[in-house]
Parts: C-alpha cells; structure tokens; sequence
C-alpha cells in the first residue's frame, strides 16, 4: 500500500515557491537558469534540488586483504613424505629440532595433517615441519588445507597468527619443530 505522500509529492513540487533569499549557494542550475536572475528561486522540484542538494564527499577508502591457501598434499607425494615421518629407512631415525618462532609462509607447499593431532608443512625446499596447534583444536579439521592472512613480514607465527580450516575452524599454532632424518 503506498502511502498518500508518496502520491500527493509530485503535486507539491511543481507548485513549490521559489527559494528564500538565505538559501547556501543560491545560484540557479544551468537548466534553470535561462530566464531567471540570480537569486530568483527555480520553479518545482529544481528549487527543492538546490535546497537539499548533499555536500561532495571527497572521500576514498582503499583496503586490501590477501588471503593465502595452502592444501593439502598429493597422493603420491603424500604417501613418501608421510612414510619419511613415520618410518624411515633401518638406518635413519627422525629427530624434532626446534624450529624457531616463523616460517615463511610462501616456502610452505603443502600440509596433512598427522596421528599424534599436529601438522605436517611440507616445504617447497623438501624440509618437513610439524606444527602443534592449542590444545582446543584438532588437526583433523585441516585434512583438505588451510586459509591463512598474509601478514606484512611474510610468516606465519607462533602465537600471531590463526589457521582457519575449510570447514571453519580457526586455531594458532603453538609450537614448531622441524622433523630432520638421522643416519646412525
């Protein structure tokens, strides 16, 4: 149902009087302005235009957010790495040495998720680390990758920044170690 305003304003404009003398900027439009004087008010609705004419905004807001995926390992190469992780050759054993506070996000290739609820980055250069989440979140939820914001240094930090799975759940990273093979 419209309302009767809606009907009656068109009415109202067309026999609106002219602009009082105290109105800003009281010059006419151009379309207007042909028979007019300066400060002569514009008939209808090019008086009312002038009237509620809104101030220029000179205004822009510019934001930027770069999002950054990682997924999930290959079958094939999932299935070497993960057997260099779990059980390596008669003569190598695995050792954790700590990995410092950041990893360069861009050197990440790809990650799976582990049995003991850490993940496993395996790096562009063939390094492997594993990353312990808070205690709340399970590394499960990361089978299919990860979404991670790019920070302006490049790394994704101990206790900076949150993983936020596919299916939406967000967790820090806790600890890092990087897995090395020994030879005995």
């Amino acid at each position: 149902m419209t309302s009767p305003a809606v009907i009656l304003s068109p009415l109202l404009l067309l026999f609106a009087p002219p602009l009082p003398a105290g109105v800003p900027d009281g010059r006419l439009l151009p379309e207007a302005a042909e028979g007019a004087t300066p400060g002569e008010g514009a008939p209808g609705w090019l008086a009312l235009e002038a009237v509620y004419r809104t101030p220029v905004q000179r205004q822009v807001r510019i934001e930027q957010r770069v999002i950054i995926r990682i997924g999930p390992r290959g079958a094939p190469g999932r299935q070497d790495m993960s057997s260099f992780a779990a059980s390596p050759a008669r003569d190598t054993r695995v050792i954790e040495r700590e990995a410092g506070e950041c990893l360069a996000v861009a050197a990440i290739g790809a990650v799976q998720p582990s049995r003991d609820n850490r993940l496993m980055f395996y790096m562009r250069d063939r390094r492997v680390y594993a990353a312990r989440l808070e205690r709340s979140c399970f590394a499960r939820d990361f089978y299919s990758g990860f979404y991670v914001e790019r920070n302006p240094d490049g790394k994704l930090c101990v206790d900076r920044d949150k993983l936020q799975s596919r299916n939406g759940a967000k967790c820090e990273v806790q600890k890092l170690h990087q897995l090395v093979a020994v030879r005995d």
